[in-house]
């Protein structure tokens, strides 16, 4: 099938890629001339594991090409709309700008039984107004709404692999298009929901809304353990037997972070309120707050452990990225608790695998290591906030080696305490004790 990708950012790169890969006929469009040039060399803008290896097939297959010209979109059967709905900046209200435009700049180009696809994720009711757009241009063309549920680092096989499909549509005929451009998923057994505009919609934020909440539920009880002395990793454990709740996501530590979860638990509590509804989820409020002061809680420990002070104090901290397997340093736990000690006057180093460029973007006051020896020789302190394989699986005596002081703040409650304590370091962690 030949089809549009408009917006060739992180998901709509690698859901063009993807659909190529299928064997559809892709062409991505964005306004940045300089991402479409390095798509169009083969070159990935970011991180992702997978990508650049089908990003490469598919332009040599020929199915695959880019473009910052929208009228390039005409006589493409589905048109994806796959741009970015930011926070803006004065409320916690999404940004639907790059979404709004895009559809606009769309409707010349669109004919009739076209059909556009929304995969933005969007306050509920969008939808709807721009499926009245679409039908007042007299184009012919419909309106669905296909959420994107990927997760960095796991996104081509999210894509070509979903555990799910949604599609949100006012016509039983545009599920069947639908169901042409994801045949190899449906007959691999993909589960298929088909519902109206405002589910299709609401699925997406309210599957964040409860990961979030799953996430934050398990640091409150990290804050309680660290007032009681208990352990909420054995805590997690206990709870995560029972059928009902599951042990994925009750992993305490520093909280989430990146692009999606705080912008989106925050536009769907501003998107309630807007319908009258603030009441209902109100309590999203907590669970940002609970993940804010985790990080706080780790800049606190530090203190603690240098005994009461950091200022002068070489401070390594293991990650920049807001988890493993990306290069994605928006909203990062680690840069933030890594800003936290900087201000506190501590002579912080950061270490990453593939996140430094955009973290010296955002934050050139800090130092960077690219390895992590670097960052932890003679260090007084090490703080691990981003779980990459590399940090976890340190040896601690090899650390205690070439730090200048044995001390280890387990930001994630990813490390073997009971190692790093027989190697001579002080250990902490978060709600253990």
């Amino acid at each position: 099938m030949k089809m549009s990708v408009i917006g060739c950012g992180y998901l709509g790169a690698v859901h063009a890629a993807a659909m190529a890969e299928l064997g559809h006929e892709v062409v991505g469009v964005d306004v940045d001339a300089g991402k479409i040039a390095a798509l169009s060399a083969g070159r990935a803008p970011f991180f992702e594991p997978g990508l650049p290896e089908i990003l490469a097939s598919a332009l040599a297959s020929g199915r695959l090409r880019f473009t910052t010209d929208i009228a390039e979109a005409g006589g493409a059967r589905v048109h994806f709309i796959a741009v970015g709905t930011p926070q803006t900046k004065d409320s916690y209200a999404a940004d639907l700008t790059y979404v709004d435009a895009s559809v606009a700049a769309l409707l010349p180009h669109l004919g009739d039984g076209d059909l556009v696809v929304g995969k933005s994720t969007v306050p509920v009711g969008t939808a709807a107004r721009l499926a009245d757009a679409i039908t007042a241009s007299g184009s012919g063309a419909r309106l669905a709404w296909n959420p994107e549920f990927l997760r960095e680092g796991f996104a081509v096989k999210d894509t070509l692999e979903p555990d799910r499909l949604v599609y949100g549509v006012a016509d039983p005929a545009d599920a069947e298009v639908l169901d042409e451009v994801y045949q190899r998923a449906l007959g691999a057994g993909t589960p298929r929901i088909v519902t109206d505009f405002a589910t299709a919609e609401l699925v997406k934020v309210s599957a964040n809304a409860f990961l979030a909440t799953k996430i934050s539920f398990i640091n409150a009880m990290a804050e309680i353990a660290e007032a009681t002395g208990a352990d909420v990793t054995r805590l997690a454990d206990a709870i995560g037997h029972d059928a009902r709740i599951g042990r994925r996501f009750l992993n305490a530590g520093v909280g989430f972070g990146g692009g999606c979860l705080p912008k989106d638990i925050r536009a769907f509590t501003a998107r309630a309120e807007e319908l009258g509804r603030g009441e209902s989820v109100a309590f999203l409020k907590e669970v940002d707050a609970i993940n804010l002061r985790r990080r706080q809680r780790v800049a606190d420990l530090a203190v603690d452990l240098l005994d009461g002070s950091v200022v002068g104090s070489k401070v390594a901290v293991l990650g920049a990225t807001f988890k493993p397997h990306s290069d994605d340093v928006r909203d990062s736990p680690a840069l933030d608790v890594a800003v936290r000690l900087k201000g506190l006057g501590a002579d912080v180093v950061v270490t990453d695998p593939e996140g430094l460029d955009n973290a010296r973007a955002r934050h050139p006051q800090l130092l960077y290591a690219a390895i992590a020896d670097e960052a932890l020789r003679h260090a007084d302190l090490a703080v691990l906030v981003t779980e990459w394989p590399q940090y976890t699986s340190l040896e601690p005596a090899d650390v205690g080696a070439i730090m200048r002081g044995r001390r280890v703040i387990d930001g994630r409650n990813a490390l073997d305490a009971a190692s790093w304590r027989a190697a001579g370091f002080t250990y902490a962690g978060l709600g253990r004790g």
